[in-house]
């Protein structure tokens, strides 16, 4: 959702946004369909099932294409939110509300800042499809296929990640 997040508010406040990086990012598909599911009891027993430590691992290890990095200390840290208060409750009113739903075309090709996108190659989570449409929309952007990665490439390639990321900014 960090992607989402940054284009989200690059779109909202462009003035204060010099470049743009997106590493496999949300932001193209619609919103959850269980949205219409989610009111009581239902909305706190969905919350109760993500916050699952043997569902989230599932996921974790969906999320890394090195199976040995799905390691129980990244899947305490993927975890810390859940420890947030009022977790339960922030997960189900951003559901309902539609969360980051699907940014339109338009949208994200009135983004003017130079954008690097950074994706994972083996990216399960989202695929890597999204990655081209993502350079279609926006018009100074640039791809960079991280190798053998999946949706973490932060935390599969950090080196590699890096130092695209620091080559971008000069």
């Amino acid at each position: 959702m960090g992607g989402a997040t940054a284009t989200d508010f690059t779109l909202t406040y462009p003035e204060v946004v010099k470049k743009l990086v997106l590493s496999d990012s949300a932001g193209l598909a619609a919103g959850s369909p269980l949205s219409k599911f989610m009111f009581p009891p239902l909305d706190y027993l969905a919350t109760q099932f993500l916050s699952n430590m043997k569902v989230r691992d599932r996921v974790s290890r969906i999320g890394y294409k090195n199976q040995s990095l799905a390691s129980i200390d990244a899947l305490r840290c993927g975890a810390l939110h859940l420890q947030m208060p009022s977790w339960h409750q922030a997960l189900i009113a951003f559901t309902k509300s539609g969360g980051y739903s699907a940014f339109r075309f338009t949208a994200i090709s009135k983004i003017v800042q130079q954008t690097l996108i950074l994706w994972g190659d083996s990216d399960k989570i989202l695929g890597t499809g999204d990655a081209t449409k993502f350079k279609i929309a926006i018009p100074h952007s640039t791809v960079i296929w991280i190798q053998d990665c999946g949706h973490l490439p932060h935390l599969e390639q950090p080196r590699i990640t890096a130092q695209h990321i620091l080559d971008f900014r000069v």
